[in-house]
């Protein structure tokens, strides 16, 4: 199946989905809270149905409705194996909490998670007492714990996914925590794990620079009514479309959000859109846009829309911090490079930075690579191009944002 988005100019307004950074923390918190808690503000995506699907398998029991999910946290044992989809995030995380269990848990997932390095995972549970197996540093992983207080110092240079983990499970160790994270990235995300463990009633002292943790043990989460926030990182490439073909007013966006990818906000700004903000909407609208430099290291995420973005600003512009974008769902530096150059785009790589050469793309067939991110950044890009781009994977978007082609659909773009 492919997808053709043509050439086009969008004006409209839509609902930002759900942000599944955040409804997965908030999944995990409710599952290790001894009750009933509700978390509101859901909207589906492969991720978030991953995660239900872990916290279900390690003992919660999980109610679905419209846009709300019920969890009564620790309600059966464990089970023994757990699918993680293709999500890193409820890979890191959920291998922690596992390793609460004195018992043999083993996670799997799909596509290219199983590709993917865990390494560094595997070796901050073993730092917390936990045993760990893989296949070479790759999926199947299997954990057992139970995780131990201490003075742990962790790798954090490639992601802090792992150390979210620690954080959500460390609080219900027997002993306290002093965790240090060597070269802490998307510090942003850390943030937003703190700000949810908080509302879930578990205390931890954080430094200022998010590189060291003070994590009582013999804790409890407490159940609560935790409502989930619009997702910054999938409504980014629609922000990107109004800065480039029109004009986007979008619902559900918190301008004061710990999320990382409202950063995106600044770089429109910095490239010359008109953005403004009033309460939780956003809009967006076409100014002649300019080169813009960005470093990308606490918001890998908002990569693929700036991409989409400089493609049409005039001038090159320079986006530095990606070398982590080569472990992600694709090598993102490498698939970003090739959609560019398919569609007629100018772009040159170093070890650490994408330089954009600004110019018409004349559009043609891009390979998603099954990377969600992608198939978005090139549908924005398709708006301004000669000819239209061509989309190989269009439901490689399942995983973030399902009804991402049906709100550009809605903003006027066209089949």
């Amino acid at each position: 199946m492919t997808l053709h988005i043509p050439p086009g100019h969008i004006d409209g307004r839509v609902m930002a989905p759900a942000s599944k950074s955040d409804v997965q923390r908030a999944l995990a918190a409710a599952s290790l809270a001894r009750g009933r808690s509700t978390i509101t503000g859901y909207t589906p995506c492969a991720d978030a149905e991953a995660a239900i699907g872990i916290i279900e398998a390690l003992g919660a029991y999980v109610e679905v409705s419209e846009g709300v999910i019920v969890v009564h946290g620790w309600h059966h044992e464990a089970r023994a194996f757990l699918d993680c989809g293709e999500s890193g995030l409820s890979l890191r995380m959920f291998a922690a909490i596992a390793a609460l269990h004195d018992r043999d848990i083993t996670f799997d997932g799909r596509g290219t998670l199983r590709s993917r390095p865990i390494g560094m995972l595997e070796d901050a549970l073993r730092s917390c007492g936990a045993s760990c197996r893989s296949e070479q540093g790759r999926l199947p992983l299997t954990v057992r714990g139970p995780l131990r207080g201490g003075s742990v110092t962790v790798d954090g240079s490639l992601t802090s996914q792992h150390v979210t983990g620690l954080l959500c499970a460390l609080p219900l160790a027997d002993g306290d925590t002093r965790l240090v994270v060597e070269q802490p990235t998307s510090r942003p995300y850390l943030a937003m794990t703190l700000r949810t463990l908080d509302a879930f009633g578990i205390v931890i002292e954080a430094r200022a620079d998010l590189a060291a943790f003070s994590v009582p043990g013999r804790q409890r989460y407490r159940p609560t009514s935790y409502h989930v926030g619009g997702d910054w990182s999938g409504g980014s490439c629609l922000l990107v479309a109004g800065a480039i073909a029109g004009r986007i007013e979008m619902d559900n966006l918190d301008s004061q959000s710990a999320q990382a990818d409202r950063a995106i906000l600044d770089v429109l700004r910095r490239a010359g859109a008109r953005v403004t903000i009033d309460g939780r909407r956003t809009v967006v609208e076409r100014q002649t846009l300019a080169a813009f430099e960005w470093n990308a290291g606490d918001a890998p995420d908002l990569v693929p829309a700036l991409v989409a973005l400089a493609c049409h600003c005039a001038g090159t512009s320079h986006i530095t911090g990606i070398a982590r974008l080569r472990h992600k769902e694709s090598d993102r530096v490498s698939a970003l490079a090739g959609m560019l150059r398919a569609l007629g785009g100018k772009v040159a790589i170093d070890d650490d930075g994408l330089a954009i050469t600004g110019t018409p793309l004349r559009g043609g067939t891009i390979e998603t690579r099954s990377d969600h991110r992608i198939a978005m950044a090139a549908a924005v890009a398709a708006l301004r191009s000669e000819s239209g781009v061509t989309i190989d994977d269009p439901v490689s978007v399942n995983k973030s944002y399902p009804r991402f082609f049906d709100d550009l659909l809605a903003l006027g773009a066209r089949r």
